[in-house]
């Protein structure tokens, strides 16, 4: 095995070339689907073997002590080995499958499931050799703790899917929320050593993990959120890919649950539901068929505020979000379409209610198409359990709409957007142009509404002339056309062309 280190331009490099391989007899929409298991089957597997070595070395070379399961974090049985796969040239798939699911099953509270539902058996889009190709591939770097760091391993895998995301613009925007985006959320949430942090449309577990990278930042250990991280997606491909992205940054201990939260919620604290310090999610946009029928008599209270319309889940997931908030700690930020600020009946009903609750800190409206398969504008609603004392019966509205550098193919948030932004947020004060802080009573005058432009006005860049100029400007206009066909009046007499 090659125990060479590795740096991240390398496995970059890998990593997409494996993708490669696969181009042609797959889409590259379901490419995620094969290389995120292959990648992290082959991670194990070489960490695997550096846990034997370590333990033939503690043991002075007693092999039965170094294959004591307690030496390994994971448990790969007999002939589930990468090495094992690797031998394999007819029904190689077949191989794959039944390594992958004893793995599985021999790491139940971890590992259950986390390959995913991969067709590996399909030879019309997987056959044997262009499984040995990939295999081949995959061989020829380790992926082991020395050779490759959790942290350059989890920089690569954000690099796959975001460049996976750019593959399938439309389908992208279920999985990967721009990581511009994802910190100024987390920004904005401050997480701290110790908290719970809740995500109920996790994706790939993005926000989770820039939550990790936050506190590391903040207090130098990522590991102070070990046991509390949560995520719940519906989707199994996607809720596999965030066990995998957790684990391959690092992660210890977290839960990511796969089932549909609407209508069936992951997590509880006795018959109600948890709470958290921290609920970030970027939800489908008014998602359709969203659970209506379990909604009207709610177990758990979540349609408190009123009941969201059937065709759109966007104040549902504000409600479920709403309840998960711990009682005083609790703080959340969501990403949602600009329709939930002004559309009015149930969903106008709804805003009524939670603007009464004074819960509601700021709206901020970001710009056009930063988001994966939509260029529409979406905006980042963010709440308080406790407001502070200033901030009561107050929104800070933000128009951002501005901040981000155009590309031809999706708009990008670069970071120094963000950082503006989020000091926009900070000093929770009026800016000409952008910022307004507006009180609940205002904004009842207005019907509830909370359309951006109603209360931030942008700056005119070119200067208003008052009336008196303008009647200037409209004479010296009418002399000048005048003179013009006084002019022309003459030259066509010259000609001879009118008498």
């Amino acid at each position: 095995m090659n125990t060479a280190t590795v740096s991240l331009t390398q496995l970059e490099s890998h990593l997409w070339e494996a993708a490669n391989i696969l181009r042609g007899p797959v889409d590259a929409a379901d490419f995620k689907t094969y290389i995120f298991p292959l990648l992290f089957f082959k991670r194990i597997s070489d960490v695997h073997d550096e846990e034997y070595q370590a333990a033939l070395a503690e043991s002075g070379g007693d092999e039965e002590y170094a294959r004591f399961p307690q030496n390994y974090r994971f448990q790969i049985p007999q002939e589930c080995h990468w090495n094992d796969v690797r031998t394999v040239t007819t029904n190689v798939g077949q191989a794959l499958q039944k390594a992958m699911r004893c793995i599985e099953t021999a790491n139940p509270e971890t590992l259950y499931g986390i390959f995913g539902d991969a067709q590996w058996t399909n030879k019309d889009r997987l056959s044997d050799a262009l499984l040995r190709d990939l295999i081949e591939h995959f061989s020829r770097i380790n992926l082991g703790n020395q050779a490759a760091k959790a942290d350059i391993l989890g920089q690569s895998y954000e690099y796959l899917i975001k460049k996976f995301a750019d593959l399938t613009n439309k389908k992208a925007g279920e999985f990967y929320t721009p990581r511009s985006v994802v910190r100024l959320m987390i920004d904005i949430l401050d997480p701290h050593e110790g908290e719970t942090i809740y995500d109920p449309a996790c994706g790939t577990g993005g926000m989770l993990l820039e939550a990790i990278h936050h506190v590391r930042e903040a207090h130098g250990d990522g590991r102070l959120l070990w046991g509390k991280l949560f995520g719940q997606e519906r989707n199994l491909t996607t809720s596999a890919i965030a066990r995998m992205n957790l684990f391959l940054h690092g992660a210890e201990d977290f839960q990511i649950v796969r089932d549909d939260t609407l209508r069936h919620p992951a997590f509880f604290s006795g018959d109600n539901l948890a709470t958290f310090d921290c609920v970030i999610a970027n939800p489908p946009f008014s998602l359709e068929k969203w659970g209506e029928e379990v909604w009207v008599s709610d177990p758990f209270g979540r349609n408190f505020a009123g009941m969201p319309p059937a065709k759109s889940g966007d104040y549902a997931w504000v409600q479920h979000m709403i309840k998960s908030m711990a009682p005083k700690t609790g703080r959340m930020a969501v990403v949602l379409p600009h329709g939930v600020l002004f559309r009015m009946g149930k969903e106008g009903a709804i805003r009524k209610k939670i603007l009464g609750m004074d819960v509601l800190e700021a709206v901020i409206g970001l710009g056009p198409n930063l988001f994966y398969g939509t260029g529409l504008a979406a905006c980042i609603l963010v709440f308080r359990q406790r407001k502070a004392g200033d901030r009561r019966n107050k929104v800070l509205i933000i128009d951002a709409s501005k901040e981000y550098k155009t590309d031809r193919a999706q708009n990008e948030l670069l970071p120094e957007h963000a950082d503006r932004i989020y000091r926009w947020y900070q000093d929770f004060a009026d800016v000409e142009g952008v910022a307004r802080v507006v009180t609940l009573e205002e904004i009842a005058s207005n019907d509830y509404n909370l359309n951006i432009p109603r209360y931030v006005e942008p700056i005119v860049e070119e200067e208003v002339p008052t009336v008196e100029e303008a009647l200037q400007q409209l004479r010296e206009s009418a002399e000048a056309a005048f003179a013009a066909e006084e002019r022309l009046i003459a030259i066509l007499k010259r000609e001879g062309l009118l008498s």
